[in-house]
């Protein structure tokens, strides 16, 4: 099964990690897959100044970023965030 969300991050990032913390404490629990960036060349080269980027996994085709996550949202205004950009994805 897919995970809900992909999180590329890398080590070391205090944002990344910041991100990680406040997606795992979300109610109900997210199914998420941290990729650390630095693992890959090609992930490397795509986000590497980006990071941290959430993204949608998709069937047969690249994963959909979703728009930067602001380092101010936690708790119900992150969860309602998260829930408008998964629903503009269809």
């Amino acid at each position: 099964m897919d995970p809900a969300l992909l999180l590329y991050s890398r080590r070391g990032c205090c944002l990344c990690q910041g991100l990680e913390e406040k997606l795992k404490a979300l109610e109900p629990p997210l199914a998420l897959q941290v990729v650390d960036v630095d693992s890959d060349p090609d992930l490397q080269a795509q986000y590497g100044l980006e990071v941290p980027v959430l993204a949608v996994p998709r069937q047969g085709g690249a994963p959909a970023a979703l728009p930067r996550v602001s380092p101010r949202l936690s708790g119900a205004a992150l969860s309602r965030w998260l829930a408008e950009q998964l629903k503009s994805l269809g």
